[in-house]
């Protein structure tokens, strides 16, 4: 059995230990970015009215800049999996130096904040699974932001009451929640953490200092930004060169803002961000815009609290999928969509057949139905999560799947419990990063950092990106008099997709870590890679090159590949063909296969032995015992990822 600790508080942060030394080695950064999909909905019982419209109009998504292919990855003993070379070699160092799965977690981010700054960092949120091997427990961390104390329903509103657009929205403070990634890992290292937390700062302080080489993602990300980066000058200095162009693929960018701010951080803890001069400049670059202000104060920052709480968990196939619970909307409704096919026999189904996508977009736009209409910050509204997973209930919903026709409309459901309220899709962009780690002792890490749209508020502040998270809002409290479960609310989190997962065989042993960037798309992406590996037995690198598909309860079902819109056409569905840039990494723990090794070799040796003689003609292979198991990674080939381990 795995044990999935209850609602826990916080524990105190302890005194962080000093020592160690070592910093990462500057790797030759691969260049990659990409495309990825959407499938589509289904139709529900009667329940709340969905909205027409109320998602602003987003800007463009994320861009994409080449597919690489890649090759599965295959270590013994540790594996990292993340979103920049850089990044993944800065963790794989922590693991070689005695860390554990939490300490790479750490190092990570602190240098995806660097290298990857347009995706996450200090200045964003981030959930975290974390399973501790020996003492068999899964614990979950919600670093998400929160809204400032100060915020009115109204934040989004025009004077004239109608929401704003969302590129209004998001540039500037008024978007910034209240950080929460330092104070979520910090709590987590205070309870699992092997070395001391100065030590898992150095690979990004001394690469900060010496300058790291701008990556082709980052350059693109630059690029299709360029207009918004140039009207802060803080941002226009560090993004652009002389000219007011795009920083150049390979150009060596220094940091020293940010390696004093790591600095700070790594000598006097999480608090050194929360409270003080970083405190301070957090909330003047907030509250200081003329154009667009925001409402943070010192109180919000110093107040923050990172929550340990329980998974999600959805039996599924003789699986146990294991998400977050809320305010993360991944657990539930990646748990849906799993339960409403798992009728369908997709094992014998093509991966990149039409029937896998058809039951995908469906079972897609039966739960984004759902998740519309009831997920929220359940510390605020009663969200019915148990009703939403009940058996019965989702056997309901999987009975309006036509595996030969497609739903002409998908209706949120009435689970148990079920409160009146109107259905609103927040609005949500691809632009977060997810690391998968798994240490020499099978403890593990997945975790979903973001600071939402690329390059957050485009505030940068002692240098580090600040979030718009506030942007996963509802813009409209209410729809005709009915309330919306997202709406902005004083120290609310918003409802995220971020999905980061972990699976567990029936006998309770860790089986797979994954999770995407991909703003709601995540969901479907995580959905579907989940499939292609535990039912359809895919490797974890073919899985995530697959195209994607999927409906978020929308009117077209997005899909990646040409040769799917004929035959999803031909059952009803609305096609949409179009990239879209998924980040998937995975880590799968299988069983090890027997390595071959030479008879001479396997017998005992004697002082004789140690004679020279003559080496034999043709070696004679044997088996021998191998490790219980592997770690086999995988690396989304549309972004610069990798998997490293040893």
């Amino acid at each position: 059995m795995i044990d999935t600790e209850q609602a826990l508080s916080v524990p105190s942060r302890r005194s962080l230990r000093a020592g160690l030394s070592q910093a990462a080695a500057a790797l030759a950064l691969l260049a990659l970015a990409g495309c990825a999909s959407a499938p589509e909905q289904a139709a529900a019982p009667q329940a709340p009215a969905k909205a027409a419209s109320t998602v602003p109009a987003p800007v463009a998504p994320e861009p994409a800049s080449r597919i690489e292919a890649k090759a599965p990855v295959e270590r013994d003993h540790a594996m990292v999996v993340a979103a920049n070379p850089l990044a993944a070699q800065a963790g794989r160092e922590i693991l070689e130096a005695g860390g554990n799965a939490i300490d790479a977690a750490i190092a990570v981010q602190a240098m995806l904040g660097l290298v990857e700054p347009q995706s996450s960092g200090i200045g964003g949120g981030a959930f975290l699974l974390n399973w501790n091997a020996s003492q068999r427990q899964l614990i979950t961390w919600d670093g998400r932001e929160t809204a400032p104390a100060a915020v009115t329903p109204s934040l989004f509103l025009k004077p004239d009451g109608t929401p704003m657009s969302f590129s209004d929205a998001m540039i500037g403070g008024r978007a910034v929640g209240t950080p929460g990634v330092l104070r979520m890992l910090a709590a987590a290292h205070a309870r699992q953490g092997a070395l001391p937390w100065k030590a898992l700062f150095k690979p990004a302080i001394t690469l900060a200092e010496a300058g790291f080489p701008i990556s082709d993602r980052l350059h693109t990300s630059i690029e299709a930004d360029q207009a918004a980066l140039a009207q802060n000058p803080v941002t226009r200095a560090y993004f652009l060169d002389a000219q007011g162009k795009p920083l150049a693929a390979g150009t060596i960018r220094r940091n020293p803002a940010y390696a004093a701010t790591l600095r700070e951080i790594a000598d006097r803890g999480a608090d050194a961000f929360y409270t003080g001069k970083i405190a301070q400049d957090i909330v003047d670059a907030v509250r200081g815009q003329k154009a667009n202000p925001g409402l943070l104060t010192l109180a919000d920052l110093k107040g923050y609290q990172a929550q340990a709480q329980a998974p999600v968990c959805t039996p599924w196939k003789g699986y146990s999928v294991c998400g977050m619970g809320l305010p993360s909307s991944g657990g539930v409704t990646v748990g849906q969509m799993l339960k409403l096919i798992e009728r369908f026999d997709t094992s014998k189904l093509s991966p990149t057949g039409s029937q896998t996508a058809h039951l995908l977009a469906e079972a897609g736009r039966l739960a984004f139905a759902d998740r519309n209409a009831y997920l929220a910050d359940g510390a605020f509204f009663a969200v019915p999560v148990e009703g939403l997973l009940a058996p019965n209930y989702l056997q309901q919903r999987s009975a309006l799947i036509d595996p030969n026709k497609a739903m002409a409309d998908a209706q949120p459901g009435t689970p148990a419990m079920a409160p009146k309220v109107v259905s609103a899709e927040p609005s949500a962009l691809p632009s977060t990063s997810h690391l998968s780690i798994v240490d020499t002792k099978g403890n593990a890490v997945s975790m979903t950092t973001s600071i939402e749209n690329s390059f957050g508020s485009r505030l940068m502040v002692d240098g580090f990106m600040l979030n718009n998270q506030l942007t996963d809002f509802s813009f409209v409290p209410d729809i005709n008099g009915r309330p919306v479960a997202n709406s902005v609310q004083p120290n609310k989190r918003p409802l995220s997709s971020m999905s980061p997962t972990m699976v567990f065989d029936r006998d309770g042993k860790l089986t797979l870590v994954v999770g995407s960037p991909g703003g709601s798309q995540i969901i479907g992406y995580v959905a579907q890679t989940l499939v292609a590996i535990l039912d359809q037995k895919l490797d974890p690198q073919t899985a995530v090159s697959l195209p994607h598909v999927l409906n978020r309860d929308r009117d077209e079902t997005e899909v990646e590949s040409d040769a799917l819109k004929a035959p999803l056409e031909a059952l009803g569905h609305k096609v949409k063909v179009g990239p879209m840039t998924s980040g998937l990494h995975v880590i799968q723990i299988a069983k090890a296969k027997p390595k071959p090794k030479t008879e001479e070799d396997s017998q005992p040796k004697t002082a004789e032995d140690n004679k020279e003689a003559p080496a034999p003609l043709v070696a004679k292979p044997v088996v021998q015992a191998a490790p219980a198991t592997v770690l086999i990674g995988g690396a989304d080939p549309r972004r610069e990822g990798v998997a490293t381990g040893y």
